[in-house]
């Protein structure tokens, strides 16, 4: 109850705060008139904007697409990173190398490389890639660098007793990765991942900086063309209603994950 009551005051407070700001019916006028919200999430393409509503799906394709791709890829970098043997020597140092080169250069540097760089060289089938494509090639390709320490730490938190007693029944070092290590690795890694995957969710706006028509980029054409930043708000709350339920369900299963590991806990 205290709890409720100390909410309620706060938000209203700071509701108040806003509301009685010298400036606040500019702003809101600016940022939260419902007409030019509505205007913006319907779009009118010719008035020359486009509708956010409708822009956002290509968000959701592009992280749709990006996410299966990077699961797979640093998957790879991670499993080639964790092998041993001269024989992997050259692949776990270029492995290496690409995390630590992509981790370090900002994804919009990425962006611009590919978005702009790669159409430049005129090659018949790598050059003539939509806006969407190029973004979503730079998503994975620095994600898949974040992704792949992930998934390193889950393989590194299985305990050597799991891989001796794998190797013990005669499994190979690829079987016992297969079957044992990584199914326990997983159910570590799975709310870090969503952790990222969330973020990669809002980065896809950063691909309307190449010209394609995602949602961030709709509301930036509605505001250069009507002067009234409320499509912004409009991409700002679509993109809440995106994220905040992956946000809630990695708290559930971080908190199912505490129980389980409380629960098997010695007294």
């Amino acid at each position: 109850m205290l709890s409720t009551a100390s909410t309620v005051v706060v938000l209203g407070a700071l509701a108040a705060l806003f509301l009685l700001a010298p400036g606040s019916s500019e702003v809101r006028h600016t940022f939260f008139s419902p007409h030019d919200m509505w205007q913006a999430l319907i779009g009118d393409p010719r008035q020359g904007y486009y509708s956010v509503g409708e822009a956002l799906w290509l968000n959701i394709r592009m992280f749709l697409a990006a996410e299966v791709l990077i699961l797979a890829l640093a998957l790879l970098i991670a499993v080639i990173r964790q092998s041993a043997g001269p024989v992997m020597f050259p692949l776990r140092m270029i492995s290496t190398i690409y995390v630590d080169f992509f981790r370090g250069i900002p994804l919009i540097l990425v962006i611009f490389v590919l978005g702009f760089g790669v159409p430049a060289l005129s090659l018949r089938f790598l050059s003539s890639q939509s806006a969407a494509v190029y973004g979503v090639a730079a998503l994975v390709l620095s994600y898949s660098a974040y992704v792949s320490e992930v998934y390193r730490a889950g393989l590194n938190s299985v305990h050597q007793s799991q891989v001796a007693a794998a190797r013990s029944l005669g499994l190979s070092h690829w079987t016992s990765l297969r079957h044992v290590i990584l199914p326990q690795a997983v159910r570590t890694i799975i709310p870090p991942l969503l952790n990222d995957f969330i973020s990669l969710q809002k980065d896809t706006a950063l691909v309307g900086i190449l010209g394609a028509i995602e949602a961030n980029k709709a509301a930036e054409l509605y505001s250069d063309t009507v002067f009234n930043y409320s499509g912004y708000t409009v991409a700002a709350i679509a993109f809440l209603i995106l994220t905040i339920p992956l946000a809630r369900f990695t708290d559930h299963l971080i908190a199912k994950d505490r129980r389980l590991r409380l629960a098997g806990a010695p007294t």
